[in-house]
């Protein structure tokens, strides 16, 4: 079964794959990909280990070249743009980024502004503001003089988010951006990406494994499983238990959350013998 449900898109910051292919090595992740996310929006990326959500953001920002097809931005190749350009038009936060040791959360957010650097060029004031806006807008900037190394999980995540909010850009791609956090600092890092969106407009694409956060905090969700879509648009209109159970094999219930109305999935009880 492959859903797919029409989506209002903004006209700038669109993704798209077109017959997409990524492998590592002879194995192919993603095969024969066809996908348009949103812009203006904020897009979940879903499914179970190893179906290639990961891959597939990596596929997008340009950090795995594809071996067939193409990804456009606003319908522009982006392996035709030059790594300045990219950078200046969407920021990415990986999977467990590596810290740079010793360094404090301010200096780590100024290198969000890399791309806008230019050889000889002083540390202008525009630069200083986008970093005290990032700083200002992912509550870090009391930490600013904190080494990152000795930080808490949540406030690690809202650091490596300030800067890619530094970067300036409108796109913005997280990969897991709630690994390894417990409850309250899962709910913080998506409160935040939802007032980013909220309040600056920005387009944001994240990977996530909590189906109910997904919904919760997605306008589009994109459901993978063994490299493809089996589904694709608003989160009421396509989490369905068939959904469900047949990418993740997991019988459930999909049921509104009493809090938000959104799709939230209620596994089924084991039977007991």
């Amino acid at each position: 079964m492959t859903t797919t449900t029409a989506v209002s898109t903004s006209a700038a910051n669109q993704l798209a794959a077109r017959g997409l292919d990524l492998r590592y090595g002879d194995r192919t992740v993603v095969s024969s990909l066809d996908l348009d996310l949103p812009g203006g929006a904020v897009t979940a990326i879903v499914g179970p280990n190893a179906c290639g959500k990961s891959t597939l953001l990596r596929g997008l920002v340009r950090l795995l070249a594809p071996s067939a097809g193409t990804v456009t931005l606003d319908g522009s190749d982006i392996h035709r743009m030059s790594a300045r350009t990219l950078a200046k038009r969407m920021g990415l936060l990986p999977q467990q980024p590596v810290t740079p040791e010793a360094i404090t959360v301010e200096s780590l957010v100024r290198l969000g502004r890399y791309p806008h650097q230019r050889m000889l060029s002083p540390w202008s004031a525009a630069d200083q503001t986008a970093v005290e806006d990032a700083l200002a807008r992912t509550g870090t900037a009391e930490l600013r003089d904190q080494p990152v190394d000795r930080l808490s999980g949540g406030q690690r995540q809202r650091a490596w988010i300030a800067l890619a909010l530094a970067q300036d850009t409108e796109l913005l791609l997280l990969d897991e951006p709630t690994t390894f956090l417990d409850l309250r600092h899962q709910l913080e890092v998506l409160d935040l990406v939802a007032d980013l969106h909220a309040e600056a407009g920005r387009t944001v694409v994240m990977v996530l494994h909590d189906l109910g956060q997904a919904a919760r905090y997605a306008d589009h969700l994109v459901v993978l499983k063994d490299g493809r879509p089996a589904a694709t648009g608003a989160p009421a209109d396509i989490l369905t238990a068939e959904l469900v159970e047949e990418v993740f094999q997991v019988p459930c219930q999909v049921i509104p959350d009493p809090e938000t109305g959104t799709p939230l999935v209620i596994p089924r009880a084991r039977k007991r013998i």
